[in-house]
């Protein structure tokens, strides 16, 4: 079982209140979904700053949370049948959050799983593509002088665009009410303009998805979000 108070990562991110959720972290598109789904539950949470070098993803102790050395990970003092529990993974602390509070899950089975697709679209497609646009544009794939990677996920990137455009026709959120569907996808569309993307998507042509981020990124909690852990 999972110690909560000795756990191998609090050798090198001690918890100050252990009795709180525990969040490894830094402000990517992917780390920020865990702190803003924490502000908008109202969930207490104490927030670790773990950046993307290899002397911390690639530590021993944070390695023994996550195998997988990327962040987001959590610790859950009070997880299932009142035991820790750690998870890594975003798409998965978002769903294993939303069940624990019953929020931004859905009104019924069915909403579940409507937000449950969304999401995966979200992990298995936005994500991945995006970050390769990114990788192509702002860091070392732009120094590849072959133009078929970039032109792919310069594609890729507006077929996706294209299909949340027709999804949000009509509608202020991706899968009818406010979800982690949302929570999940909003900060990767944000993240296009770090990148420096933006005009090579087409941006202002995809008028629903830029109203869309606009009021994500109103939402109080989502700001707070933004931010945590902070950089500096």
């Amino acid at each position: 079982m999972l110690d909560n108070t000795s756990h191998t990562i609090m050798n090198r991110w001690p918890a100050q209140f252990p009795d709180r959720i525990q969040l490894y972290s830094f402000p990517t598109p992917n780390g920020v979904k865990v702190s803003i789904m924490l502000e908008e539950t109202g969930l207490p949470y104490e927030a670790h700053k773990v950046t993307l070098s290899d002397s911390d993803v690639k530590s021993t102790e944070f390695l023994s949370l996550n195998p997988n050395n990327k962040i987001p990970a959590i610790i859950d003092p009070d997880g299932p049948d009142g035991e820790p529990l750690g998870l890594f993974e975003s798409g998965a602390i978002l769903l294993y959050l939303a069940e624990k509070t019953g929020k931004f899950i859905g009104r019924n089975t069915g909403d579940k799983h409507r937000i449950t697709q969304w999401l995966m679209f979200q992990m298995g497609g936005v994500g991945p593509m995006f970050g390769q646009l990114g990788y192509f544009h702002k860091f070392a794939g732009r120094e590849i002088e072959d133009p078929r990677p970039r032109e792919r996920y310069v594609n890729e990137a507006k077929r996706l665009l294209n299909v949340l455009n027709q999804q949000l026709d009509g509608q202020d959120w991706i899968a009818g009410d406010y979800s982690i569907a949302d929570i999940a996808i909003a900060p990767w569309l944000r993240g296009l303009e770090y990148y420096g993307t933006k005009e090579v998507v087409g941006w202002d042509s995809y008028a629903n998805v830029a109203a869309y981020l606009d009021r994500f990124l109103q939402r109080p909690a989502v700001q707070k979000g933004l931010k945590t852990p902070a950089r500096d």
